[in-house]
């Protein structure tokens, strides 16, 4: 009910306007969630970064101005933040005590999802560049562009990684798997669900994207890196924010997590602002 509370109010705020983008009733919506979030939960990422984005958005559009980028990276972030919560209170040990309020999960999924279509089957607009210099740019191998070769070489480092701890959290049998989930991250394998069902969606729906955007980088000229970086940027970012840092009891391990950090959530940050710029 207050949810569609706030979709009248926001309908009513833009009744006079002809045409109103129905993008602008979920960013409302949403920033009426976000601030939920903060002040139920001290959800620093949706309460503060989600609700941000969703201010900003709202006031480019109203401006006419573009909003794209913004709006995959926040989707991107919500849906991976709501598909780890969701399936991870299905399969984990709160899987038996589901509250109505539970399904007020489900649009925040289905809506990012809906919004993510919705923007990639609108034209992006392209920067008009002369044929003969995208020719040169074409040619040029990686190791002349030494920049992506960077990029690429991250990219690789999170494919390695992402498998590893992938077979980690499926029980692989090697003594060094079996080491590392129990002196290094031994958080995956508690109860709730929540550390292997991320590992999992890394493994299934993450990797194929970051294989995907390693051939982007290495054949120039792949327009659909410029919106699928931005939505793989988000959900990265949100989901290693997320970890449960307070759980690592060590230093080291800490340290670890902040390399962690840095190799996959700032690798594909700066990735998806390569391919703005470029």
């Amino acid at each position: 009910m207050v949810l569609t509370t706030i979709f009248l109010l926001a309908n009513l705020s833009v009744k006079s306007t002809k045409s109103t983008d129905p993008l602008f009733y979920v960013f409302a919506v949403f920033s009426f969630t976000s601030v939920v979030s903060i002040t139920n939960a001290l959800h620093y990422w949706d309460g503060v970064l989600h609700y941000g984005l969703l201010l900003i958005m709202v006031h480019r559009m109203t401006a006419g101005k573009p909003f794209r980028s913004l709006a995959l990276v926040w989707a991107g972030s919500m849906i991976a933040s709501q598909i780890v919560l969701i399936t991870g209170i299905v399969v984990g040990k709160y899987g038996k005590n589901f509250l109505p309020a539970f399904w007020r999960n489900a649009p925040s999924l289905v809506l990012p999802i809906w919004a993510v279509a919705k923007l990639f089957n609108r034209p992006r607009e392209l920067s008009i560049i002369p044929a003969d210099k995208v020719e040169v740019e074409q040619k040029k191998t990686l190791l002349s562009r030494p920049t992506d070769l960077l990029l690429t070489l991250g990219l690789i480092g999170s494919i390695i990684f992402t498998v590893f701890r992938g077979f980690v959290v499926l029980e692989c049998s090697l003594d060094f798997c079996f080491t590392y989930i129990f002196q290094y991250e031994p958080y995956m394998k508690d109860s709730v669900g929540f550390p292997k069902v991320t590992m999992l969606v890394f493994l299934f729906y993450v990797l194929p994207l970051l294989t995907a955007c390693v051939y982007g980088l290495h054949a120039p000229g792949c327009t659909w890196m410029l919106d699928w970086t931005l939505v793989l940027a988000g959900a990265v970012a949100q989901v290693h924010i997320q970890q449960p840092l307070k759980l690592l009891s060590t230093k080291l391990l800490k340290i670890i997590f902040i390399l962690d950090w840095l190799l996959l959530a700032v690798n594909h940050s700066v990735t998806a602002f390569r391919c703005q710029l470029c």
